[in-house]
């Protein structure tokens, strides 16, 4: 058992006793680090787009910004959750995407 593959991340970040390096769906049964690294880096950036919409959600419960979306749309008259979807106007739903891509593709 000592010359197993997975024994190469034995020493990472999060492999706690008793249970050590857990892999139960067998991801890591070749050893590759560089795609073991991969996958962690995939993981927590997941992790952190998962914690932006979560808040992205809750967030207008609480606060609306002043001012107008679009010429006659205020920020106050758009609902919150799916309902948005219906009322935010083609040329909004453009400017959210070029941004995200404008995002993705800096940083």
């Amino acid at each position: 058992f000592t010359a197993s593959p997975l024994r190469a991340f034995e020493s990472e970040l999060g492999v706690q006793a008793p249970v050590g390096f857990w892999d139960p769906a067998g991801m890591t049964k070749d050893g590759d680090a560089l795609a073991f690294r991969r996958r962690r880096e995939t993981e927590l950036k997941h992790g952190r787009v998962a914690m932006l919409a979560c808040m992205g959600y809750i967030t207008p419960e609480y606060f609306k910004f002043p001012g107008y979306c679009a010429t006659d749309l205020s920020f106050a008259d758009i609902p919150n959750g799916l309902a948005a979807l219906s009322k935010v106007p083609g040329a909004g739903w453009l400017q959210i995407f070029l941004f995200i891509g404008t995002i993705e593709k800096w940083f």
